[in-house]
């Protein structure tokens, strides 16, 4: 198996023809259940495109494209959330375990200056959680929140780096 190398993982601008990619990516049942608070329907496209659209247009939030070996793997982004700058990333099912969501954020953490940032995660989300720690983030608070994705409330953690 291949891994993330700072060489072989690269942010660039989200272009139209990424969308698709990441529409399918998101769709995905496990990735859903993992990262648990998503959109109600992860198979309605034109909600997803909608998202998408406002997001692109938003002058506080920065969004990029993760492209590993030249393959769309993902998505990072930072966007303002209830008065919190927070940071946000997916990643195809496919390219799980290869260090590319930790390069990514490493590398998205260099570019920009906001500080402090903050990432809500599920609890029971180890590997994000582990991302997030090996770039500086620590826990901050534990709370409760609905997780559309699992259809219940679920322990949320938020994770801060100055």
């Amino acid at each position: 198996m291949k891994h993330a190398t700072t060489s072989n993982v690269v942010l660039r601008a989200v272009r139209d023809d990424d969308l698709g990619i990441f529409f399918e990516q998101q769709m995905d049942p496990a990735a859903n259940l993992m990262v648990a608070f998503t959109k109600r329907d992860p198979t309605d496209r034109g909600v997803f495109m909608a998202h998408w659209a406002k997001i692109r247009r938003a002058d506080d939030a920065i969004i990029m494209t993760i492209v590993f070996d030249g393959q769309v793997a993902g998505n990072i982004g930072k966007f303002e959330n209830e008065g919190r700058t927070e940071v946000g990333y997916w990643i195809g099912n496919k390219y799980w375990g290869k260090g590319i969501a930790t390069a990514a954020l490493s590398q998205f953490l260099a570019t920009i200056t906001d500080r402090p940032l903050y990432a809500g995660v599920a609890k029971d989300n180890v590997g994000s959680i582990r991302v997030l720690e090996k770039c500086g983030f620590r826990v901050v608070e534990q709370t409760r929140s609905f997780a559309k994705a699992r259809g219940e409330e679920i322990d949320e953690l938020i994770l801060k780096v100055e």
